[in-house]
């Protein structure tokens, strides 16, 4: 069987994970699914997100993905019932955390994770890091996806990342993990924030960690072929895709 790398998101911060996946693995065959119909998936219950991250897992393997990257934080609570629910082996999927994590082993880390509210509220990360014996926090930023996804003036997401880390950005805190995949996206929003605030706690962008698992796990051999399907059209979409990939990704398609 040809091997093909699927990639699910609610929409365009999977993104910030394909570009890491093809900067390691050139060669690999991947397909996108970006469901910006249903975007964002931050804020919804977990049991439309159980549905929602089945259906998205379906859509890859039905458009001939065999391995899986879940790149949203969001729906990581929800990846091993979606696996039972499309027959997908577990071991044929990476979700967000467990690599990030892993990434911190060893360390005497103190780790600020930034998320949406579904990802705080599940507390995924602040359970991994702390099951691992690593101080970890959460805090939600639950307005910010949908700022990006509508491309949003900067300085009005520079303002709501600032006062979430005045807030809460502590002394001791030595990292900030970007625990949702479109705040890569705006990365310089982030960093302008830090910089105000004085602060020096390490920016950590989790699609790292993530596209070295997928390499070490998955099979990357192939043609270098990369397919994007979205659920709706997206303009902002097609600016991160040129901005990212300004060698050019072919056709878009919706479905």
């Amino acid at each position: 069987m040809v091997s093909m790398i699927g990639i699910f998101d609610s929409g365009s911060g999977g993104l910030s994970v394909l570009r890491a996946v093809r900067e390691r693995a050139p060669k690999a065959d991947i397909v996108y699914f970006g469901d910006l119909k249903n975007a964002p998936y931050g804020n919804k219950k977990r049991t439309e997100l159980d549905a929602l991250t089945a259906h998205g897992f379906q859509t890859l393997l039905d458009n001939g993905a065999t391995h899986i990257v879940s790149a949203c934080n969001s729906v990581s609570v929800s990846s091993r019932s979606s696996c039972e629910a499309c027959q997908l082996s577990y071991k044929a999927l990476i979700e967000m955390v467990g690599p990030t994590v892993q990434r911190f082993e060893n360390t005497k880390a103190h780790v600020l994770v930034l998320a949406t509210k579904a990802t705080i509220e599940s507390e995924i990360y602040q359970t991994e890091f702390n099951n691992r014996g690593i101080k970890a926090d959460g805090v939600a930023l639950p307005e910010l996806v949908q700022c990006i996804e509508n491309g949003a003036e900067k300085a009005y997401m520079q303002r709501q990342v600032r006062e979430t880390l005045e807030n809460n950005l502590q002394s001791e805190h030595t990292h900030t993990v970007l625990g949702c995949t479109h705040f890569p996206l705006v990365r310089d929003v982030f960093e302008h924030a830090l910089q105000e605030l004085e602060k020096e706690a390490i920016i950590v962008d989790p699609a790292e960690a993530v596209a070295d698992a997928v390499v070490a796990r998955f099979d990357t051999k192939g043609e270098g072929t990369t397919r994007i399907l979205l659920s709706a059209e997206s303009e902002v979409f097609k600016t991160f895709l040129t901005s990212l990939f300004p060698e050019g990704v072919s056709g878009i398609e919706v479905i």
